[in-house]
């Protein structure tokens, strides 16, 4: 068995199949380490399945972490066309869909992982699986890899093991105990791109309800981010994309004991006038034979005008020509500022990705290599590096793949 090789990587995701593809084409000998029993097992769950990989808007803006800047270097040698260029290579045509979203023409998450796996085979990149690594040894030029199944060699090795979220598709942070012992430090390391528990009553009268809006979130009562699109409420707290995408600072704030809440705006394009004269009509000028309830009914879901009102506190069966100007300056505050104070998220076996990860003061920005140990690259969800939804950590994983392969492939590639 051949166990000697220019370049072993750690992970069989998104990242290192890249990273694995492009070293082997700068002529590397290549070998892949998995510890679960199939590769790419976190690619199959994006999209629904269907595998969102890529975004047309694309920039630091999507990024976040202790440096976001981290992510240029990689972005500008494989960005968007790079990636569109490279999947249409492999037989993945791509399909534009809302707000830039690229998804595989099939639709399926599957094909992407195919395709990446028969270029591995194309190049004769090796991929062992259920490896079980116990620990990985540098030892003068080189890394050896001790497994259940015998001892690897190499002179080059890359970290990429993703994070920890979702555990049962691999990304479970073993990776993070080879890390350590090579000295890398690691920033916390947080659920992101996950629902956030609240502990409102309310809650459980207005699970199920999807409406459009504005989420804000709250930290030590200073705004710190917001997002706007489907919000979704449910019997636990706040879900749907735009409570994603500001997820990731209510979980370092909770780290740290902070107190974290959010606003939720179901009017976001009305300023607080606007909204208190559109009650002033549906209550006033058009409530007439009706309760306080059916003055509202058609501009929000059913629960959450039952909610709103018992917010405001304003009776249900109130005649609607009898509410004061007080109480729907109350209905108006309550429907742009419905406050629901965060107490956790949904943790790591329900979020998308992790914030956190290696430090990327101790990585080398243009190759990926390790500031701290030569021939040591990283790449992909390991690192402090987090996009928002809509295909950004994909993208990372492609394009620091991309860079980790091709600079490990040009200094340890055996001549």
């Amino acid at each position: 068995m051949d166990r000697q090789f220019d370049i072993i990587i750690v992970g069989a995701g998104a990242s290192g199949l890249t990273a694995g593809i492009y070293a082997a084409r700068k002529g590397a000998h290549v070998l892949i380490l998995e510890h679960m029993d199939r590769a790419g097992k976190k690619i199959l769950a994006t999209g629904n399945g269907k595998c969102n990989f890529t975004n047309e808007k694309q920039g630091i803006a999507y990024y976040h972490g202790k440096n976001p800047a981290f992510v240029l270097p990689a972005l500008r040698q494989f960005g968007l066309q790079e990636t569109l260029q490279f999947f249409e290579e492999l037989g993945i045509y791509p399909k534009k869909k809302r707000d830039g979203y690229y998804y595989p023409a099939s639709g399926q998450a599957a094909s992407v992982v195919e395709t990446l796996l028969m270029e591995c085979r194309r190049l004769d990149v090796r991929i062992k699986y259920n490896i079980g690594i116990r620990e990985i040894v540098k030892e003068s030029q080189q890394f050896s890899f001790h497994t259940k199944q015998g001892i690897f060699k190499s002179r080059g090795c890359i970290i990429a093991t993703g994070g920890k979220a979702a555990k049962k598709t691999g990304s479970d942070g073993s990776g993070n105990l080879y890390i350590e012992k090579f000295g890398h430090k690691l920033t916390d390391i947080v659920p992101a791109l996950v629902q956030l528990q609240g502990k409102q009553s309310f809650l459980k009268e207005i699970a199920g309800i999807r409406a459009d809006g504005k989420v804000q979130l709250y930290i030590d009562g200073e705004k710190m981010a917001e997002d706007v699109g489907e919000l979704q409420l449910t019997a636990f707290g706040v879900s749907g994309i735009p409570t994603f995408q500001v997820s990731r600072y209510a979980s370092l704030a909770l780290l740290h004991g902070k107190e974290v809440f959010t606003a939720l705006n179901f009017l976001p394009d009305l300023t607080r006038e606007q909204a208190q004269e559109l009650f002033l009509q549906r209550f006033c000028h058009y409530g007439g034979g009706k309760t306080a309830a059916q003055a509202l009914t058609g501009l929000f879901p059913d629960k959450l005008n039952m909610a709103l009102l018992k917010e405001a506190q304003i009776p249900l069966d109130k005649p609607a020509v009898e509410c004061t100007a007080q109480e729907l300056a109350a209905l108006a505050a309550r429907a742009q500022c419905l406050r629901i104070d965060i107490i956790g998220t949904k943790g790591f076996d329900n979020a998308q990705v992790c914030a956190g990860g290696v430090d990327t003061e101790e990585v080398n920005p243009t190759t990926m290599e390790s500031r701290l140990v030569p021939g040591l690259y990283f790449c992909g969800e390991v690192l402090d590096v987090d996009g928002l939804c809509g295909g950004y950590n994909l993208q990372w994983a492609w394009s620091s793949g991309h860079l980790a392969g091709v600079s490990a492939a040009a200094v340890c590639k055996i001549s």
